[in-house]
């Protein structure tokens, strides 16, 4: 805490007492008889409220909470280090899945929460917006269409397009492979579950497909823009209904990190937005 809301805290506090609990001089700042007696209750308290916490963990096990993620997606430093700083004492689990379930766990139910991408079945699931990404056609450096200002659908036609495994969630499916249908050219390129997959088979097939782009590719890869193309929503998801205060924390922990774009954990908000 920086020194003028420490002072405005502690002016407050003595306010509440109705009884100075420091001494200020031309030489220092000292306690006096009651901040003494204060100082010393203080310690008791915290030091009973430790221990009540370990009766807590002792009873019911550690706090824990289990975080999905799409595989391949981007780091999340700047989160970790935030709600690390506001649970130290929670153990984090992080399940990894693939481009066939875009809720990361959530709709099987292995996970507390999810770091993910729309569109999908949101059926008994609430998201909450992180950050809005731009949809690109990816293609080889030397394409034709690389570096393009813009791709029309119809440019499309012919293409050979990766695609996804039989029971991928129909409503990512059909985003992102929409252009490959109305070319028709759905169905022939090879198959992935990865983001790394699609670019891989980009680079060694020279397929091509859609895909968001929030971070530079790697060498021998370009993108062009897809005419009327609608931008991805980098989300967090949680259950609907689910009332874990972890989860409410790591939802709120995330919306303020994306916002802010830092990692100091002293920003982030207290967590208390009302969600679903």
């Amino acid at each position: 805490m920086t020194q003028p809301p420490l002072s405005r805290a502690i002016q407050q506090l003595e306010t509440d007492l109705g009884t100075e609990l420091f001494s200020r001089s031309s030489a220092g700042v000292a306690l006096t008889t009651a901040g003494n007696v204060l100082r010393d209750e203080a310690r008791a308290l915290l030091a009973q409220a430790d221990a009540v916490r370990q009766r807590v963990v002792d009873a019911t096990g550690p706090a824990s909470l289990t975080i999905g993620s799409l595989a391949d997606s981007a780091e999340h430093t700047a989160l970790a280090d935030a709600f690390r700083s506001r649970h130290p004492h929670v153990s984090i689990r992080i399940r990894e899945k693939d481009l066939t379930d875009p809720t990361a766990g959530l709709r099987a139910g292995v996970v507390d929460v999810a770091l993910t991408r729309t569109p999908f079945q949101t059926a008994g699931i609430t998201t909450r917006i992180l950050r809005s990404d731009p949809v690109f056609v990816v293609v080889r450096s030397d394409d034709d269409l690389a570096g393009r200002a813009e791709v029309g659908a119809g440019e499309l036609a012919g293409r050979t397009w990766f695609r996804f495994p039989d029971g991928t969630d129909p409503v990512w499916r059909d985003f992102w492979t929409a252009p490959a249908v109305a070319a028709g050219a759905a169905g022939r390129g090879p198959v992935v579950r990865t983001a790394s997959e699609c670019l891989q088979s980009v680079l060694w097939n020279g397929s091509i497909g859609l895909m968001p782009m929030p971070h530079a590719l790697p060498d021998g890869m370009a993108t062009a823009p897809l005419k009327g193309a609608t931008r991805s929503d980098f989300v967090v998801a949680w259950r609907r209904g689910n009332r874990n205060p972890l989860v409410r924390s790591f939802a709120a922990v995330a919306a303020e990190t994306y916002r802010s774009g830092i990692a100091d954990a002293q920003t982030v908000l207290d967590g208390t937005a009302q969600l679903d």
